[in-house]
């Protein structure tokens, strides 16, 4: 369980749920300066949530990728960057075909600082016209972090063959790698 957006000297956190957890933590992970990412689920009621009872729907907690990262070589407006560019803010509830309320796109702002970068990327994003619907992402306020399960953890590198993998996660991580090539760690 973590609550804090400060994680140490030159460390910084990121909260993003962009869909399933599997996806966000395999985006983010090779970006330089993105120091460990863990799936997890934030936001609902219930403490230590199970992978099972938020697929229930009804914990409102959100799955999620807590993001540390070290600002002198990412900033956080970056990290939103990669964020919008890797899932659809526009539809509530849903990525693809996994649906519900856990797969929602949010953004947990740790402090004032985020939430208005945050604010501000999506009304640029907005004004821009880059999405053909309005951006649904929930900006919200700094939740208790609860990690997933082991199984879950690095699910992309540890099975890449699988099916949900090949097809959902690799086209994702491979857009971001060709998208923000220059952002990749070496």
């Amino acid at each position: 369980m973590t609550t804090s957006g400060a994680s140490g000297a030159g460390r910084q956190v990121a909260v993003f749920g962009g869909g399933c957890f599997w996806c966000v933590e395999a985006v983010f992970k090779p970006l330089r300066g993105v120091l460990a990412v863990t799936s997890g689920y934030s936001g609902g009621q219930l403490e230590r949530p199970s992978y099972e009872q938020v697929c229930q729907g009804d914990t409102g907690h959100i799955e999620v990728a807590r993001i540390e990262f070290d600002p002198a070589q990412v900033s956080y407006r970056d990290l939103l960057t990669v964020f919008f560019a890797t899932h659809d803010p526009t539809t509530p509830d849903r990525q693809g075909n996994d649906v519900g309320p856990q797969y929602r796109s949010a953004i947990f702002w740790q402090d004032e600082t985020q939430k208005r970068e945050a604010g501000q990327r999506i009304a640029e994003l907005e004004r821009e016209g880059v999405f053909d619907a309005p951006i649904v992402t929930q900006l919200l306020p700094p939740a208790v972090f609860w990690p997933a399960e082991a199984v879950h953890h690095d699910y992309f590198a540890r099975h890449p063959q699988q099916g949900y993998c090949q097809f959902v996660i690799a086209p994702k991580v491979a857009k971001m790698r060709k998208q923000f090539a220059d952002k990749l760690a070496t």
